[in-house]
């Protein structure tokens, strides 16, 4: 009879009470990633991950939702406090940033 391997640990969850928060904002896409003060990714979301397929990619609305989904997933770890770094003209930059302060982070 074979071994039964361990089907592997699970990731502890780290208490991370500031970050940084990173919007990149394409026209096609927006990406959110949340990390810790040196740069470990702690959680990220897109528009395409929140479920947009083509060019509904590019709405504000899709990149607040994406926006959301990330925040939902770094709360977890304890994110409370973010800094905010901007790139690119894309048309979801307001409302990620619209959508981090009303999701309880500051």
């Amino acid at each position: 009879m074979p071994k039964k391997r361990p089907k592997g640990r699970k990731r502890e969850r780290k208490s991370i009470p500031a970050g940084k928060a990173y919007i990149q904002a394409t026209f096609n896409n927006t990406i959110v990633t949340l990390t810790d003060p040196e740069g470990n990714v702690i959680a990220w979301g897109s528009s395409g991950t929140a479920g947009f397929k083509g060019s509904r990619k590019s709405t504000p609305y899709a990149a607040q939702l994406a926006a959301r989904d990330a925040v939902r997933k770094a709360m977890e770890h304890g994110l409370r406090q973010v800094e905010v770094y901007i790139k690119g003209p894309g048309s979801g930059r307001e409302a990620a940033i619209r959508s981090l302060q009303s999701s309880g982070l500051y």
